[in-house]
């Protein structure tokens, strides 16, 4: 059934909610904004946002076509016998993807990221990124790729490979075991010289997925 309620707990509408509403500030857009080309109201996506209205599976698919994202996004498989770990534990083969989310293509950041936090919805969130060989360093000296700058921090470890960091106006080789700590208010890239993939793990906060 197309309007057919999506029954979930309260834990979960609250998950789901508070994810709605991060891809929506990601992406720019006011509540009146994004309701504006909704089936609904503002007022009822504040409550879908929050956790204390159901959302039927037509008006989740209108959200995520509002959004850019795949409505299936919303829901990472989820397996254990305990509901703790069935909601803060993510499997390896379970990760969620996230470069299809960002505003810029794979080709142009220079690396892919899959989620490695169970939700998106609290203060930090857990990445792995995957450079793949010269991905990003091509890019970079032909079209003078701004760096990045926002509020917040950021903290990292190289787990394979060889990546750049361009921190500042300085230059930093990072090799597998290295970390990195500093603001997000210094402008920063990431990138691989290397002919072989470079893996990285890191940490954001807060919460961003507008690259």
């Amino acid at each position: 059934m197309p309007n057919q309620q999506i029954k979930i707990n309260p834990i979960e509408a609250e998950r789901l909610g508070s994810e709605i509403r991060e891809v929506r500030r990601a992406r720019g857009l006011t509540l009146k904004q994004l309701s504006q080309q909704l089936s609904c109201s503002a007022a009822y996506l504040s409550r879908i946002e929050l956790g204390a209205a159901n959302v039927s599976s037509a008006l989740l698919g209108e959200i995520s076509d509002a959004l850019a994202v795949d409505s299936q996004w919303f829901y990472p498989k989820v397996v254990g016998e305990g509901l703790l770990e069935q909601q803060h534990v993510v499997r390896s083969e379970n990760r969620r993807p996230l470069s299809d989310m960002y505003t810029r293509s794979s080709e142009e950041l220079g690396f892919e990221d899959q989620l490695l936090s169970s939700s998106i919805a609290g203060q930090c969130y857990l990445l792995l990124s995957r450079f793949a060989p010269k991905k990003g360093a091509v890019a970079d000296k032909e079209q003078n790729l701004e760096s990045y700058v926002f509020e917040g921090e950021q903290h990292g470890v190289v787990l394979t490979g060889e990546i750049e960091l361009i921190l500042g106006d300085e230059s930093i080789v990072l090799r597998a075991g290295d970390s990195f700590s500093y603001p997000s208010l210094i402008p920063h890239r990431f990138r691989n010289n290397q002919d072989q993939e470079a893996t990285m793990v890191w940490a954001m906060s807060p919460v961003r997925i507008s690259w």
